[in-house]
């Protein structure tokens, strides 16, 4: 525990320790199986500031977060564009469709708004997950047993020791470079479980570019909601 501030502690089968800010803000701390409560204590103290610093950077970026509201005119993200939102009492394929630039929601199904969206992102995002796993997984040589979009707690997605690949309903809602960065992040993890620099230049062999995503998902992922 740091200055009554809980952490998430978890041991797997890694050399190294690592501390990371979750989607929700929380804080993880993932260690070697083979580390002691004493040495985990000692590491995180001498990473306090590191560990304020890291949720300084998370409680900015959460300003931009915003609260939606189910009326017209309000915006929702897809794809890393804002598209506005008209209710409308026309016949539609679905309660709620993205056409000629809105997201057209049935006044008659605004009660499970949050529902439809959430069923939107799933099923639009599943196509486009696969797409880039298909694209990438030969050039690192791995194999997804499962590939799922599912509510996650506080991450964007996670790789299981079954080779499953798990992605929150929310990754659709970025730009799709940082979406197939998320894809090739998790991918990488098929090979490499933690993040040393080796899973690090892994994902530099494929894309270059891959510290601009993550950027971008620091300033912006807390707008990525409903």
């Amino acid at each position: 525990m740091l200055d009554n501030l809980t952490l998430n502690i978890k041991k797997s089968r890694r050399k190294t320790l690592s501390i990371y800010i979750e989607r929700e803000g929380s804080v993880s701390v993932l260690a070697p199986v083979s580390s002691s409560d004493t040495d985990i204590e000692e590491v995180i103290k001498k990473k306090e500031y590191q560990i304020h610093k890291l949720l300084a950077e998370w409680e900015t970026a959460n300003n931009s977060k915003l609260e939606r509201e189910f009326v017209n005119g309000q915006s929702f993200m897809y794809l890393g564009r804002n598209y506005r939102l008209e209710l409308t009492s026309e016949k539609q394929t679905s309660p709620l469709i993205l056409k000629n630039g809105y997201f057209l929601l049935n006044k008659h199904h605004k009660n499970r708004a949050t529902q439809l969206f959430i069923e939107f992102y799933k099923e639009k995002g599943l196509p486009k997950i696969i797409e880039r796993v298909d694209r990438y997984k030969n050039r690192l040589d791995v194999v997804p047993s499962q590939i799922r979009i599912i509510e996650l707690k506080n991450r964007w997605a996670s790789c299981s020791k079954k080779g499953n690949l798990n992605f929150h309903w929310k990754c659709i809602l970025a730009p799709l470079d940082v979406l197939s960065y998320i894809v090739v992040h998790e991918l990488v993890h098929l090979k490499i479980d933690n993040h040393t620099k080796q899973f690090w230049n892994e994902v530099d062999k494929v894309m270059p570019d891959y510290k601009n995503h993550i950027e971008w998902l620091k300033k912006n992922g807390a707008a990525m909601d409903i």
